[in-house]
Formats: structure tokens, C-alpha cells, sequence
């Protein structure tokens, strides 16, 4: 079974289980995520692979780290996630990438990620539920940090935090990789 099989597999496993622990119909699910209901019958049932967006509105909805909706299985207090396991969420022919290095449901959903921006490109992101902080910190190039439509430049060494309940994005404006670690913290479901 491919890499990509398997994320099928265990998405559409993971995400019936948290819609059921959360009492969730169908129906209640599209409505709080906005993704229609055939398109969670077809991840349900194992016969979609959906986009990172997708996935980010299901997880959020649910209030749940994508690193749960993924892969459920958890271990002991100490969980360690060796390189070759961390969940590469998309990336481009140019070379950025991002990757999920570990997550934990632990007072809330709290991930950690590895991001590679290569010169000229850029990722955004629809608001996350209210109360989800991002922490950014900047280890080579310099990023542009868009919250809101405000940019901010951040150049290596910088460090940012956020609410993330705007619209956001990261660019590579200028003419080296970007690497960034980020940390995103959503509030449980009520």
C-alpha cells in the first residue's frame, strides 16, 4: 500500500471515528466546516483524497490537530516522530514544502511544522476557528508574513505570534529558500 493509500485509509477511518465521538451527522459536519456532505461521505469512505484546505476545515471543525485526524493512534506520554514519519502536507516542483512533525490533543489541538518556501512562492490559509494562535519563527531567507492583508517582513532570526482567525499567508518575496518552524494552537470544540 502507497504512502498515499495509507493517508486515505487512515483519514477516512479517523474522520468517521471523531465524527462520531463528536456526535456530528453528516449534515452538522458540512455545516460547521463547509465542505459539502458528499465530499465527507466520498473521505469517509475512502474514495478521495482531499486538498490541505479541505483537511485544515474538517480538523477545525471537529476541533482536532490535523496531526489527529491523520493518524489517531496514540502512544505513550513520550511520543517521538522520527523524520521519515512526519506527514508532508504539500509541496512544489520548485521545492517548498511543509511538513506536520507533530501534533498532540493535549488542552486543546497544538501542532508543530517544518515550512520550506522556495523564492516567489506562498501559501495562505483561510481563518482558523476563534482563539487559534500561530507562533513563526524564521531560520533562513526572509519571509513575508500576511495577516489580514497587512504584510510584515521577517527575516532569519525573527520570531511572530498571531491570532489566526483571518485571513493569512506566508511568501518568499525575495530570492532564497525561506525555513520556518511554526507552532499552531486551536481551542478544543465546545
Amino acid at each position: 500500500m502507497s504512502d498515499l493509500d495509507q493517508l486515505t485509509q487512515s483519514l477516512a477511518r479517523n474522520l468517521k471515528r471523531w465524527r462520531g465521538e463528536r456526535g456530528f451527522t453528516l449534515d452538522a459536519l458540512a455545516a460547521r466546516s463547509g465542505v459539502s456532505r458528499g465530499m465527507i461521505i466520498q473521505i469517509e469512505q475512502a474514495r478521495t483524497n482531499p486538498s490541505v484546505g479541505t483537511t485544515v476545515k474538517l480538523a477545525d471543525a471537529l476541533g482536532i490537530s490535523i496531526a489527529t485526524l491523520l493518524d489517531y493512534e496514540q502512544g505513550p506520554q513520550v511520543r517521538l516522530v522520527a523524520a521519515e514519519q512526519a506527514v508532508r502536507m504539500w509541496s512544489t516542483e520548485a521545492g517548498s514544502r511543509n511538513s506536520l512533525l507533530v501534533g498532540t490533543e493535549r488542552r486543546g489541538p497544538l501542532e508543530l511544522w517544518s515550512w520550506r518556501l522556495m523564492p516567489g512562492e506562498g501559501s495562505a490559509s483561510d481563518p482558523h476557528p476563534n482563539g487559534t494562535v500561530e507562533l513563526l519563527h524564521v531560520t533562513a531567507g526572509e519571509m513575508t508574513l500576511v495577516v489580514d492583508g497587512t504584510a510584515h517582513p521577517m527575516p532569519a532570526g525573527t520570531s511572530a505570534t498571531f491570532e489566526a482567525n483571518v485571513p493569512h499567508a506566508y511568501r518568499n518575496d525575495g530570492t532564497a529558500p525561506v525555513e520556518m518552524t511554526m507552532a499552531v494552537a486551536v481551542p478544543p470544540a465546545r
